[in-house]
């Protein structure tokens, strides 16, 4: 069995918010003359086929590739964190409902990940208890950063604290990236600015001490862990030398946390995905493919099954880490 942890879905309609809530730069889709196009605003953001919101494309898709499982998230820039509190709430609940109701069509086959106004503590353990008490999510996409504030700020160890105890899993996807606005030519915000976010936020919650006050709280992080593993060793020598600037929140070696978070295979390099396994180890890796987008793994796990022949590991990469980080 294949279980395919980072997948995008988006609903195939949805309300014109900017004209509901008047202001900002709410995403929504149009169809033009067999064309789906995001828009953020007014503007062109992206066109996406059929298969980002078709759950019957998705599944022949799934198919064709030999994925059993999706675990389904929303697009990151469908967040909404910018918005007014009560504004994001609404857009969450509305994409949780449809990822609720795409996985109620195909329950064998869709496991849904819900959103959350994290711009609103209060408002956002509201609705991972309604995502797991009601929706029977197992767990939350999150963005690496909180409208530029990072994740181990104190103001959202509440939220960590509610999702250890429903156990709900986290997954840590990258958004609104460092100097973003700076480097814009030559697709750098995805390129560059993605993989370090991703390790921002492994850092924040190492040494913001996170993972140290929620031991239970299972977080699994987009892209391999982003830049995160390729540094590693510059980050602990920076432990090291100046503990005065590193470990002034927490004083626990940074390599300790590693097999205490998950990540997923999408690094797209053999010798990238070598030094992830010899690194994370084979609990802790799970086939992720970024579907339906380009930057993805057109067939999910592909990586993976050139590289693995034993067929004890293949499992375990391919469906129970990630069923174990689901708590399935």
């Amino acid at each position: 069995m294949k279980v395919d942890i980072h997948t995008h879905i988006m609903p195939e309609h949805m309300p014109n918010w900017v004209q509901r809530f008047g202001y900002g730069d709410f995403i929504h889709l149009e169809h033009r003359n067999c064309r789906a196009c995001m828009m953020k605003g007014d503007k062109l953001f992206r066109e996406v086929e059929p298969n980002c919101f078709d759950e019957k494309v998705r599944l022949k898709e799934m198919d064709e590739t030999d994925v059993q499982i999706q675990v389904l998230s929303t697009i990151p820039v469908l967040f909404n964190y910018w918005a007014k509190p009560a504004d994001g709430l609404e857009t969450s609940r509305f994409f949780n409902d449809h990822i609720g109701e795409t996985v109620s069509k195909a329950p064998q086959r869709f496991i849904g990940l819900g959103t959350v106004p994290l711009q609103d503590v209060d408002l956002a353990i509201r609705e991972m208890e309604r995502c797991v008490r009601e929706l029977g999510m197992p767990g939350l996409e999150i963005g690496s950063n909180i409208n530029g504030e990072n994740l181990s700020d104190k103001k959202f160890f509440p939220f960590y604290e509610a999702a250890e105890k429903l156990s709900c899993a986290l997954f840590v996807h990258p958004w609104e990236m460092m100097g973003e606005q700076q480097i814009q030519r030559y697709w750098l915000p995805w390129l560059v600015g993605m993989p370090a976010e991703t390790s921002r936020a492994i850092c924040s919650f190492i040494f913001g001490g996170v993972f140290a006050a929620f031991p239970k709280l299972r977080v699994a992080f987009a892209h391999g862990g982003g830049s995160f593993p390729f540094t590693l060793g510059r980050i602990r020598h920076g432990f090291d030398v100046r503990p005065d600037l590193v470990a002034v929140d927490n004083a626990v070696d940074p390599v300790n946390y590693l097999g205490h978070f998950w990540v997923d295979s999408l690094v797209h390099d053999a010798a990238a995905f070598r030094f992830l396994l010899d690194l994370m180890g084979h609990e802790t890796i799970c086939v992720g493919s970024d579907y339906p987008f380009p930057l993805g793994e057109a067939v999910p796990g592909q990586l993976v099954n050139e590289l693995i022949s034993d067929p004890v590991l293949k499992e375990k990469i391919y469906s129970a880490n990630a069923l174990k980080w689901l708590g399935r």
